[in-house]
């Protein structure tokens, strides 16, 4: 079987792989992508670990050889939202979403084409948009409603799949360069938002009333570009940057009237630099620094307080600020079969006190992941990695937004609160 023969039989098997739902955890981004960089908290970008080059840093992909990467994440995010102090006392109470269990797939492949070129393809998701809220007991002057004043079951559900076919290239003995076409496809659905809809004894919300709330999936495609460069300076240090623009995609036209820019949501542009210490051969030190620019996107980084209405150019996004993020990570290898990871990732929480009543559909408000993990050599080709990461709990609160319709106080504070388990194992073949 020739190289592009096999790369474009394995790149349909990476799409199925990674269909299922994708879940994150700085914002609506994964903490790492691929296994080994999940154990360390997610840095990579000086690394080349796996053929998940696409999703960290496209220069490492001639450095980790030919290979196959193929893993599952259990994924468990755990959220509540809260309203106190009300005035109206039948807006009080506290709900819990449920789907709190996600399996999620990764895939990575990676061929090469003499020794200073590869060829090879990433397949990696973002997500955490995924909320689903029972009614509840709440009642804002109509009757039975859920905590955003809609009827029956609230939430959203947002899924991003990557596919990054990637070129990398040596410079020379000590550099490289990579590009990976960044091919994206993604879904979307909301419930209960019915409030927001023009609703009867609401504001005019949106410029596209029937087009906010209860429309049932939407999907949308498009594409964008990551670049990077890696440089191993000495057998001691190795450095390394990625950079990836916004990934533009078409836009959910069953949801036009409750995005910004009728039905925009593109996923924003990235960035990350990265150093990886080698004081002997069996320890390594990993240290990155990212950004995720959220105010590329106005539905994403648009206040949430209406200055237009839902759908418009300048209309009402989530809120969220962009993220630094930092992320450091330990490798032993203690012996020829057991490899042992730590790592600690801190990012900003991009949801603002103001902005809380919005993300009670999206509450992306962590901060602190624990990272642990291990690889474990089956025989000299292939090996299985191990990954567990834990994000304590984390809550934001502020005004509801309903004091602006209701009055000054009369629909209190609001809460949202997420912690985050997750567990995966992935196999990789080297050949």
């Amino acid at each position: 079987m020739t190289t592009t023969r096999a790369f474009l039989n394995l790149a349909p098997l990476a799409a199925a792989l990674a269909a299922g739902p994708a879940l994150a955890t700085d914002g609506y981004f994964s903490h790492g992508y691929g296994m080994k960089a999940k154990g360390m908290g997610g840095a990579a970008t000086a690394l080349a670990q796996d053929s998940f080059g696409g999703a960290n840093n496209p220069a490492s992909m001639v450095w980790a050889g030919s290979r196959l990467d193929v893993g599952l994440d259990w994924f468990s995010p755990v959220r509540s939202a809260r309203r106190s102090d009300a005035g109206f006392a039948t807006l009080n109470g506290k709900v819990d979403s449920g789907r709190e269990n996600f399996a999620v797939p990764e895939f990575g492949y990676n061929r090469m084409l003499g020794s200073d070129m590869s060829l090879g393809v990433s397949v990696y998701g973002n997500g955490g948009m995924n909320t689903s809220y029972p009614q509840g007991s709440f009642d804002c002057g109509g009757g039975p409603a859920n905590m955003l004043c809609g009827s029956g079951k609230l939430g959203v559900d947002l899924m991003q799949l990557i596919v990054a076919p990637t070129i990398a290239y040596k410079l020379s003995e000590q550099h490289s360069v990579g590009a990976s076409l960044l091919l994206g496809y993604q879904r979307f659905k909301a419930e209960g938002l019915q409030a927001f809809d023009n609703a009867p004894g609401f504001p005019p919300f949106t410029g596209s009333p029937g087009n906010v709330t209860n429309r049932g999936y939407d999907s949308a495609t498009g594409a964008g570009l990551r670049i990077g460069y890696m440089g191993r300076l000495s057998d001691m240090v190795a450095i390394g940057a990625s950079y990836s623009s916004k990934v533009n995609m078409g836009r959910f036209k069953k949801y036009r009237g409750l995005f910004a820019e009728d039905g925009n949501f593109d996923i924003p542009s990235n960035y990350s630099v990265g150093v990886a210490f080698m004081p002997t051969p069996a320890w390594t030190i990993a240290l990155d620094y990212g950004r995720i620019n959220y105010s590329d996107v106005a539905s994403v980084g648009n206040a949430s307080l209406p200055v237009a209405p839902l759908g418009a150019a300048n209309g009402p996004g989530f809120g969220w600020k962009d993220a630094n993020v930092v992320k450091i990570g330990l490798a032993w290898r203690m012996n020829g079969a057991w490899t042992l990871r730590a790592g600690f990732n801190r990012g900003d929480n991009p949801i603002r006190s103001a902005d809380v009543t919005f993300n009670i559909l999206a509450p992306g408000v962590m901060n602190d992941h624990y990272t642990a993990g291990f690889d474990w050599a089956l025989d000299n080709n292939s090996e299985l990695t191990g990954a567990l990461m834990i994000a304590p709990r984390r809550s934001v609160s502020g005004p509801s937004l309903f004091n602006g319709v209701m009055g000054a106080g009369a629909a209190g504070n609001e809460t949202i609160s997420m912690r985050e388990t997750s567990l995966g194992i992935a196999w990789s073949k080297k050949f």
